[in-house]
């Protein structure tokens, strides 16, 4: 059994998202005081008492209106609470209940196999809220609870109750996950893509650019594998960006590179590699993420023949030029053309970005490197020398090399030793890092009773 899902369920601007991050201990969910911020469904891991579970916050329910994105949210709604163990309905305290909160309340009367708990929310006064919470009755949903998103007040009280209708611990089974960051320029089809994994309506999808505002969780199981897929919104050109929703938005979108095993590099086919394009490149390299380039809307391409991948791909080969360790893939999310091949690249990244290699054997590159081509020496006659060479860590692979001087091997020459381990050691798909490190470093290392062979 997977993780158990609480689905968060309101009108517009009753604090939804605020205490979804109450719940989750964590500030991530975006919180801003405009209507319609939240629009797809997000998940948070939660955890109270004895139990873990998934809090999912979903956009404001409005039913009497079809404009812009509201159908969407709504079908966003009822698809949480479909898989939903048990819902909580949010409301304003403060406000009192509105004709809306009624619609909803008798939406999720009719939801008969899904209990449904009352948050009063804003009751920031505990002798107050239980007068404000009192209203609420009428709803016909039971006992309100007051609680308070941003200060936390009562809501021991509500979980204590939620997780009455959840199942204990020992009777989940939770395999590790793979996590995939989908990250990309607005409108190049990265919930479009999200969705042809899951074969679902998991993310609104338009042709308005910015539809996706906030980080998007979505588990999928393959074979024994599970991914988790984190759709995130288009990044522009930092002087486009006002301060609000897509600033945040953003943001959470470079903490999900962060938090990433792999990171999915969506590109439009027809606008080809934009700087843009290569700036978010950079940030994914920096960060030392396992990556793969994907080619979307390769369908729009017109008048192609049997050369045309290989032109598309030596032209965005050299404008990623300080990524060519990944590995790239022309799809179509909209026609679902090689789709599922994505994730055999993910595997493969994934694995080349964990891997470990003996001292043995990256001394045995780091010597015949060597032979082929003798470090630098300087006017002076100083030569480098590189004492050996071991892996520090992994995720990314990180080699630290023990040389008797780092300025003396300049750019080109380090370039030379990372294409050999390139070349003799692989980690496609994933970057590395060569930790030069010179002679008081080694003679430290020299007082450990397991030092390395030298080069």
């Amino acid at each position: 059994m997977p993780l158990p899902v609480v689905a968060i369920i309101g009108r517009p601007n009753v604090g939804k998202s605020t205490l979804v991050n109450r719940l989750a201990g964590v500030q991530e969910a975006i919180v801003y005081d405009t209507p319609g911020v939240t629009r797809d469904r997000t998940y948070k891991s939660a955890f109270w008492a004895d139990r873990d579970y998934l809090v999912v916050d979903t956009g404001g329910l409005i039913f009497d209106d079809d404009t812009e994105f509201l159908p969407y949210i709504r079908e966003q709604a009822m698809i949480a609470l479909i898989e939903a163990s048990a819902a909580v309905m949010v409301v304003d305290g403060q406000e009192g209940p509105t004709e809306a909160d009624r619609e909803i309340a008798q939406w999720l009367r009719q939801q008969h196999s899904v209990p449904v708990l009352l948050a009063v929310n804003k009751c920031e006064s505990p002798e107050q809220g239980l007068i404000q919470a009192a209203q609420f009755w009428e709803l016909g949903l039971g006992e309100p609870y007051p609680v308070s998103g941003i200060h936390g007040n009562g809501t021991g009280e509500l979980l204590d109750e939620l997780i009455t209708h959840l199942p204990r611990n020992e009777d989940i089974d939770e395999p590790e996950e793979v996590r995939v960051a989908i990250v990309g320029r607005p409108n190049v089809g990265k919930s479009s893509l999200l969705n042809a994994f899951v074969g679902e309506n998991r993310a609104i999808v338009s042709p308005v650019s910015g539809t996706t505002r906030d980080a998007i969780d979505m588990l999928v199981q393959r074979e024994e594998q599970r991914y988790r897929l984190i759709d995130t919104a288009g990044i522009r050109r930092k002087k486009n960006v006002d301060y609000g929703p897509e600033f945040f938005g953003i943001n959470r979108a470079f903490k999900a590179i962060r938090r990433a095993d792999v990171v999915l590099l969506v590109i439009d086919a027809i606008d080809g590699v934009t700087e843009q394009d290569q700036k978010l490149a950079g940030r994914v390299e920096e960060d030392g993420r396992a990556c793969v380039v994907v080619v979307n809307k390769w369908d729009a391409v017109e008048d192609k023949d049997s050369y045309t991948i290989y032109d598309y791909d030596r032209t965005i080969g050299s404008k990623l030029y300080f990524m060519e360790w990944s590995k790239r893939i022309y799809t179509s999310a909209l026609t679902g053309q090689r789709v599922p091949k994505i994730l055999d690249l993910v595997d493969q990244a994934v694995a080349e970005h964990r891997r470990r290699v003996s001292t043995s054997v990256v001394n045995e590159v780091l010597e015949e490197a060597v032979s082929w081509h003798t470090p630098p020496t300087t006017r002076q006659g100083r030569q480098g020398r590189i004492y050996y060479g071991t892996q520090v860590t992994a995720r990314p692979p990180t080699f630290a090399l023990f040389v008797n001087d780092p300025k003396l091997f300049g750019e080109s020459y380090r370039r030379y030793i990372e294409g050999q381990f390139r070349q003799n050691l692989g980690f496609e798909g994933s970057p590395i890092r060569l930790l030069w490190r010179g002679k008081k470093m080694r003679d430290l290392e020299r007082q450990s009773p397991n030092r390395a062979t030298k080069v």
